[in-house]
């Protein structure tokens, strides 16, 4: 706006001058007769003023063309940028499935006090109705799963993890200062599968646990999956369980995984947190070398 205000006062001056210019070369003689050769030098000034502000006019618009090339230039970069994204993006995605058998049980004893001791615990979601001045419970789920379509999984984050059980609900979220939670993901040898694992927080006196058959017939999983490239999506994954619980041993259950789906909730994106703490690590990797 201020450009443009300046342009229009420049336009205005060089008119009023060019105006000036031309009544000086028609009252020349008269200038001369009356105001000797100062009146030739003014008018002289006068024209080389003019063609100042000619030149200084067509400088100001070949400055205003270049602005408008290059802000098509860059708005052209842009959107061959965002094309460019949208086909890395379109073609570097990760869809899982979960299958075979769901796992739960007791967390390691010296997770325990680590989880007293860690100002920001990690790795867990906590039951929403959890009271902290009350005993806790810590188990770990463990679920297997095989990559549908897409590139490798880097990262498994949860938002939210539903149990039900008969007419009950139990519902496991990140804690307050979280807003997804981030999950382990390892590779078993020995079957030949990758595991996403979670802890999971909850009070003793409550009815979602116990060493008897927990009878779960549906787990509802809010996820976001990131591949090893950094495109991430969103989606929800539902596990159905029939004859749904076996015990192999103290604290230690097996669900079999009948029926499961995903579904998406969001297109593919960049994942620009986890692009930047892979640079951070990377960077922390080289210096301490």
């Amino acid at each position: 706006m201020k450009k443009q205000k300046g342009f229009i006062a420049l336009m205005i001056t060089v008119i009023v001058v060019f105006i000036l210019s031309v009544v000086s070369l028609i009252f020349a003689t008269w200038l001369e007769d009356h105001v000797a050769v100062v009146g030739i030098r003014i008018a002289v000034l006068i024209v080389t003023f003019a063609a100042f502000g000619a030149s200084a006019i067509f400088s100001m618009m070949v400055y205003k063309h270049n602005l408008t090339v290059s802000k098509v230039n860059d708005d052209n970069n842009k959107r061959s940028e965002l094309f460019r994204e949208l086909q890395f993006v379109s073609s570097n995605y990760s869809i899982i499935e979960f299958n075979d058998r769901m796992l739960i049980y007791h967390e390691s004893s010296w997770y325990t006090p680590k989880y007293y001791n860690k100002d920001l615990p990690s790795f867990h979601l906590v039951d929403r109705e959890l009271d902290p001045d009350k005993e806790l419970a810590f188990y770990t789920v463990r679920i297997p799963f095989k990559l549908v379509e897409g590139k490798t999984p880097g990262r498994i984050e949860l938002t939210r993890l539903k149990f039900e059980k008969g007419k009950e609900a139990f519902n496991f979220v990140p804690m307050e200062h979280e807003k997804t939670t981030k999950t382990y993901i390892l590779f078993n040898e020995q079957t030949k599968r990758d595991n996403m694992i979670i802890n999971i927080v909850f009070n003793k006196s409550s009815n979602f646990f116990n060493e008897e058959l927990n009878k779960f017939t549906k787990i509802k999983i809010a996820l976001n999956v990131s591949s090893i490239l950094g495109v991430s999506i969103s989606g929800t994954s539902e596990l159905y369980f029939t004859n749904p619980t076996q015990t192999e041993g103290q604290g230690l259950h097996t669900y079999k995984i009948n029926t499961s789906n995903f579904i998406l909730t969001s297109l593919p994106y960049l994942d620009d947190e986890l692009l930047e703490a892979t640079a951070t690590i990377n960077k922390d990797m080289f210096q301490d070398r």
